[in-house]
């Protein structure tokens, strides 16, 4: 496992095939260290490339513009980060929780670009939500995050994002993520998700689409996710009893989904 960067964008990579297989997008309270189980079973794989994003304005990685972005802002930056990359091969686009906002952004810019989108516990947004509902909501979360700070906000709120039943190495490796964030990527990310509306960001989309979250998910339910795939027409995948932070709690039932518990393709003798 790797941490690379550009001027614009730092991530973590795993996996020795020439070109991306799968391209990772964290929650709006994470990193690219989310995605560490992935990460690890594509090390030393030589038929696939995983890519994990710190998104704009988390971690090292460069801010969007504007201070009240759009889903597209982060969709855009996803494809400038793969073409300064090289990247030609179409991807296996995953979105965690405000990642699939993105993540179906991207997909809806440049569809020929992605093999297949997933969409882990979806956030749908609130663009469509009444004004006075949308405001409290993005309001609630910048009145927590001044008021704890990171580090205080990641100690409020590490163990709901997981079930009951996760260790405390889970717990312990979400708050270490969500303590890391840099408050003003976090209020831009938190302003997208207000301003966002998934659905609008699906339609149209002829890539296959799956859906998929845990049966312990208090932050994105079960029932919220089954409208994302009822508007696709796809099922809703379970990934057991699990919570939000699905890719580390439910990280073999991911990877599964992701076809990296394949053994790696026999080269031609």
């Amino acid at each position: 496992m790797s941490l690379m960067s550009r001027p614009q964008t730092r991530w973590r990579e795993a996996g020795l095939a020439p070109q991306a297989t799968h391209v990772l997008l964290h929650g709006i309270g994470s990193a690219s260290a989310s995605w560490s189980e992935q990460l690890r079973a594509a090390e030393g794989r030589p038929d696939v490339r995983l890519l994990a994003w710190d998104a704009p304005g988390y971690g090292q990685s460069e801010p969007v513009a504007p201070e009240a972005p759009q889903p597209s802002a982060y969709g855009e930056r996803v494809w400038a980060w793969l073409d300064a990359l090289g990247q030609q091969a179409p991807v296996v686009l995953v979105g965690h929780s405000l990642g699939a906002l993105m993540a179906a952004a991207a997909t809806r810019l440049a569809p020929e670009r992605v093999k297949a989108l997933v969409l882990l516990s979806p956030a749908r947004g609130y663009g469509d939500a009444p004004p006075a509902e949308r405001e409290h909501k993005l309001q609630a979360r910048l009145d927590t995050l001044a008021r704890l700070g990171p580090e205080g906000m990641a100690h409020a709120r590490a163990a709901a994002m997981l079930s009951p039943q996760a260790s405390p190495a889970q717990v312990e490796a979400v708050r270490a993520n969500m303590a890391q964030v840099r408050p003003e990527g976090y209020a831009q990310a938190a302003r997208m998700l207000a301003l966002g509306v998934l659905r609008e960001e699906l339609a149209g989309l002829r890539c296959p689409v799956s859906v998929a979250c845990g049966a312990l998910d208090s932050i994105t339910p079960p029932e919220a996710c089954q409208a994302v795939a009822d508007h696709l027409g796809v099922p809703l995948l379970d990934l057991g009893p699990v919570g939000h932070a699905c890719a580390l709690e439910a990280a073999s039932a991911v990877n599964a989904l992701l076809k990296l518990d394949l053994p790696p393709a026999r080269s031609p003798a």
